[in-house]
């Protein structure tokens, strides 16, 4: 392919993409000076992005099928505005070929590779093949045409078991099995066929080796029109849940010079190889058993697009990626690989609206309080943050669930994790369920610590790392004393007795029952006032609270008891400080929460569309039956029968959208 080196300076640039990614190009164009279009469905009308930018064009409904993937809208947004240039971000239409050959046709710069390099490395068996011509390492495996499900099998049994069978178009974790025994292979081919047919419209396979401890290593590449190809070292994205990244870090943990030499000399090969110009990266599965070693990696597969975890890249070279981008897409060079300096260690974490005690169910609505590193006294301690979200903004269904990253930098990498967990420790976000308590316990974890990481760490400590922090006694007694102060100044301009919180009794001390949320059950702590604040029963133990001087902004007396203080009182929930730990303790109100699954029936867990409904009323089904299939945010899932029953009725269909707490199924009463 040629080479094209004019250079020509870009003026405006459209963003086709959404959130955070959105948010994070239009900072970089800013500091260029460059004018920046976002484009927005009708979730997004009101979305930070969209207020960020220069010019805004709206491009449809809120599914992306039916807005943020359509090329014809986003190249006419680019036309109408008259931007000459458009920055794809990741996901979406960001290594879509036809998608730049609109660009091109359009004579709108496309910030990106060439359409001939993203199809070279879009399917996984072709790319393998040429990455083993241009003698980059590749896993043992079956990468070939033939996908009879004999022969796939045979070639399972030659390559040894356990194996990964791998949709050819796959991404994302989707059309992925893994084989432990030859008896489980049918059966798992056929289901990796069909979630590979349903999500990719291709249901070829390839077969690999199945690596034993394995860590998922990437290498961050850049060509630019010259035929430069540089490298930006090494990133750690072993992490993982339902095979996508939670926490990542550069550079990886255990890595030596002669093996990042052996791994960034493939990456760049690998680029070579099909004539790369842009941002991109390669990512490595690695032998994580050991060592790493020279010879115990190999080539996964190449994204053609920035990635979610560039910061850290950014926090160890000093580099701004998206700069970069531009400044290839303009026709100018790449810094040389000699000038290009690693400092220090990085780690992002991502913090997701979703459940990780529900295998990590996104979750949805409106941000009531987003408070990230709020309480941090110490500009040092500071980390980046990346986000599309601002308190008040709703996390919608119809998108990916994270709400934001927070990237630490520090001299090494116990600093960096330590400083990182204070950010996190010091973050507050209410409304939708997030995973922060989770990025917590990751942290946290012993093996994480150590930087004895793979990617099957979360899936084995799973229940510790959703087991919740043990909150003391000590903490709930606050809490409860907090609430009362709270309503005190609130009401202390009210006359009206019956509005007194004070609870006064002739014949004995006097005494409210505030109910907090302890495990999912509703805690009563008894409290009565004394002379210096408050006596706070808790589990039949007596705790002092003392009022302390007034807190300046604060509605609410500054509390504190054996070291602990308060952070802030919500209609939802109390937040206590001990140092750098914060405790969220729930008030309990009732009427609110409900189950998702009853005895009788299957509600939606949240707004989403169904998928498929396989049982009709009549059908007998056994508890643990998957019933109903539906997809939220990017995600699908299954519910199940709660218990031997009979359908009742089913008031599901295939395509419907349900909305949040809606009845899907119910069976018949047991003693009918």
């Amino acid at each position: 392919m040629a080479k094209k080196t004019t250079t020509h300076k870009i003026k405006k640039i459209l963003i086709a993409n959404r959130g955070e990614i959105a948010c994070r190009v239009m900072k970089t164009c800013r500091k260029m000076g460059i004018a920046t279009v976002a484009v927005y469905s009708d979730a997004d009308r009101k979305a930070l992005h969209v207020r960020m930018a220069d010019e805004a064009v709206h491009i449809g409904p809120s599914p992306a099928i039916e807005s943020y993937l359509v090329i014809d809208k986003i190249i006419n947004a680019a036309k109408d505005t008259g931007a000459d240039a458009i920055h794809p971000g990741y996901g979406f239409l960001s290594e879509n070929p036809d998608f730049v050959r609109a660009c091109q046709k359009a004579k709108i710069t496309f910030i990106g590779p060439a359409p001939e390099s993203m199809e070279a490395m879009g399917l996984k068996d072709a790319a393998k093949k040429l990455m083993d011509k241009a003698g980059v390492p590749i896993t043992p495996g079956y990468h070939g045409k033939d996908q009879s499900p004999k022969l796939l099998k045979a070639k399972a049994s030659m390559i040894g078991y356990p194996v990964l069978i791998k949709a050819v178009a796959g991404g994302g974790g989707k059309g992925m099995r893994k084989v432990e025994a030859e008896e489980e292979f049918e059966a798992m081919l056929a289901s990796c066929q069909r979630e590979a047919k349903s999500s990719f419209n291709n249901d070829d396979v390839l077969i690999e080796k199945y690596i034993q401890s394995p860590r998922h290593i990437e290498v961050q590449v850049f060509g630019d029109t010259h035929g430069n190809v540089v490298h930006m070292f090494e990133r750690d994205c072993s992490l993982q849940r339902r095979h996508q990244k939670v926490i990542e870090e550069a550079p990886a943990p255990g890595m030596t010079e002669a093996v990042r030499k052996a791994m960034t000399d493939a990456a760049i090969q690998a680029a070579k190889a099909v004539d790369y110009v842009g941002a991109g990266t390669v990512e490595f599965i690695v032998d994580g058993s050991g060592k790493l070693r020279k010879d115990g990696f190999w080539f996964m597969e190449m994204n053609t697009r920035l990635q979610v975890e560039h910061p850290v890249t950014e926090m160890i070279t000093g580099l701004d990626l998206v700069e970069l981008q531009i400044r290839v897409a303009q026709g100018e060079k790449l810094p040389k690989q000699k000038d290009i300096k690693m400092d220090g260690h990085a780690v992002e974490a991502r913090l997701y609206a979703e459940d990780p005690t529900e295998n990590f169910r996104p979750s949805a609505g409106r941000l009531e309080y987003f408070a990230v590193r709020q309480w941090l006294d110490d500009a040092a301690l500071t980390a980046r943050i990346d986000t599309g979200v601002v308190e008040g903004d709703t996390v919608t269904i119809h998108y990916d669930p994270m709400i934001a990253k927070l990237i630490a930098h520090a001299p090494d990498r116990t600093r960096v994790i330590d400083k990182l967990t204070n950010d996190l420790n010091r973050s507050d976000v209410e409304g939708p369920t997030t995973n922060l308590e989770f990025l917590k316990a990751l942290l946290a974890n012993q093996s994480f610590q150590l930087g004895s990481v793979d990617t099957g760490l979360i899936d084995r400590d799973m229940e510790k790392l959703t087991t919740p922090t043990p909150i003391p006694a000590k903490a709930y007694a606050l809490a409860a004393a907090s609430i009362l102060a709270a309503l005190e100044d609130k009401q202390s301009n009210d006359s009206n007795p019956w509005s007194s919180q004070t609870a006064f009794r002739l014949n004995r001390r006097s005494e409210t029952v505030v109910q907090l949320i302890r495990g999912g059950e509703v805690l009563p702590v008894r409290i009565s006032p004394t002379s210096t604040g408050w006596i706070a029963r808790v589990d039949d133990v007596e705790h002092e609270v003392l009022r302390l001087d007034w807190y300046e902004g604060s509605p609410y007396d500054q509390l504190a008891h054996a070291g602990h203080g308060v952070g802030r009182v919500t209609d939802q929930r109390v937040v206590i400080q001990r140092k750098n730990i914060f405790y969220f303790i729930p008030r309990y109100l009732p009427g609110l929460g409900s189950t998702l699954v009853t005895s009788n029936a299957l509600t939606a867990p949240m707004p989403g569309k169904i998928i498929a409904v396989n049982a009709k009323a009549g059908d007998a089904v056994k508890a643990g039956d998957p019933l109903i299939i539906m997809e939220a945010m990017k995600m699908e899932m299954t519910l199940e029968a709660p218990r031997d029953g009979v359908v009742a009725e089913v008031n599901a269909a295939p395509d419907a959208l349900v909305t949040d707490g809606e009845m899907l199924l119910s069976l018949e009463e047991e003693n009918e």
